[in-house]
């Protein structure tokens, strides 16, 4: 009997002391990392275009300053969620290398055991190559890995939103931002060091442009180096089939992005049906390559020539800067 006493005093022991390593807290180096969470508030809801609407928070920190940024929305999806970062990022004056993410379906559309067999969301993963942050996903079932934003989360259910009153999401947000600027100016219990002079030292990825949400569209490009717009089908390089590009529609032209980078530019055919083709998107490859008739496809009217007159690219970086 005292045998088996001692040794299961000696595996209790064990346990204790496995569980206090699982638990030992993890310090990220400034710029490296940040970490992303969603809250849903079931006791709350807003008012909008006369419907009331469930009330959710994006929640943003990073890792070594503990500067944190929460948002109120009322639904989750892929372009809100982006929506958010972009504030999110200007509110710190620039983003980090990497981001934390569990395995919520904006981010990921199917979750494997390592993370490069997975499938991520293709807005999303336009949304990051244009900034150039790596999306970091938590392995399955271990949300201690983004504790720092897990703590935050329940920061503002025990803080923010106790007693909370609001007449619509733009005064719960005024409020919000209110609170993060508070917060943010307070020594934090960890680092005994305030969030806002961290921040200073994190060193983030400066914006040098915005993603623009509601003017831009994600195209695959299919083999035949096209993409398809407005019931028409215009060129890319051939380099990027396969490859999903943004699209942005302005003055009559149409322009193509990959991860930041303007690859074509069309003017954009109001005809049906029609074929709209740049032959020097096609020089890495052979006629007989790329197509399975004559040279027709690279002859005639619907061919542009470049370059254009700069004051119409100009027009493009306005739009993603």
């Amino acid at each position: 009997e005292g045998g088996h006493s001692i040794v299961r005093e000696y595996v209790r022991n064990k346990k204790e002391q496995l569980d206090e390593k699982a638990t030992v807290r993890f310090e990220t180096m400034p710029g490296l990392q940040g970490q992303m969470d969603w809250a849903f508030f079931e006791d709350h809801t807003v008012l909008e275009a006369g419907k009331l609407k469930k009330l959710y928070c994006f929640l943003f920190i990073l890792g070594y300053s503990r500067t944190r940024y929460i948002e109120f929305v009322t639904d989750m999806s892929t372009n809100t969620l982006i929506r958010c970062h972009a504030n999110a990022f200007r509110y710190f004056g620039g983003y980090p290398e990497e981001i934390l993410y569990d395995n919520m379906k904006q981010v990921v559309i199917k979750r494997l055991l390592k993370q490069e067999d997975s499938t991520l969301n293709r807005q999303f993963e336009d949304f990051a190559g244009f900034y150039g942050f790596k999306p970091v996903l938590c392995r399955p079932y271990r949300g201690q890995t983004k504790g720092k934003v897990e703590r935050t989360v329940q920061f503002v259910r025990d803080n923010f939103m106790v007693g909370i009153k609001y007449s619509s999401l733009d005064d719960l947000n005024g409020q919000a931002l209110a609170w993060c600027n508070k917060v943010n100016g307070k020594v934090h219990a960890t680092t005994n060091e305030i969030p806002f002079e961290r921040l200073k030292r994190e060193g983030l990825n400066p914006l040098k442009r915005e993603y623009i949400i509601d003017k831009i569209n994600l195209r695959r490009v299919q083999k035949d180096c096209l993409i398809s717009y407005g019931g028409n089908q215009y060129s890319v390089p051939s380099e990027y089939a396969g490859k999903d590009v943004a699209v942005v529609a302005l003055d009559n032209m149409l322009a193509a992005y990959h991860e930041g980078k303007q690859i074509a530019l069309h003017r954009i055919s109001y005809q049906k049906k029609d074929m709209v083709v740049n032959a020097h998107h096609y020089r890495r490859l052979t006629v007989k390559q790329s197509f399975d008739i004559e040279n027709t496809l690279l002859e005639g009217d619907n061919v542009i020539d470049f370059p254009i007159v700069l004051r119409d690219l100009s027009r493009y970086d306005e739009v993603l800067s």
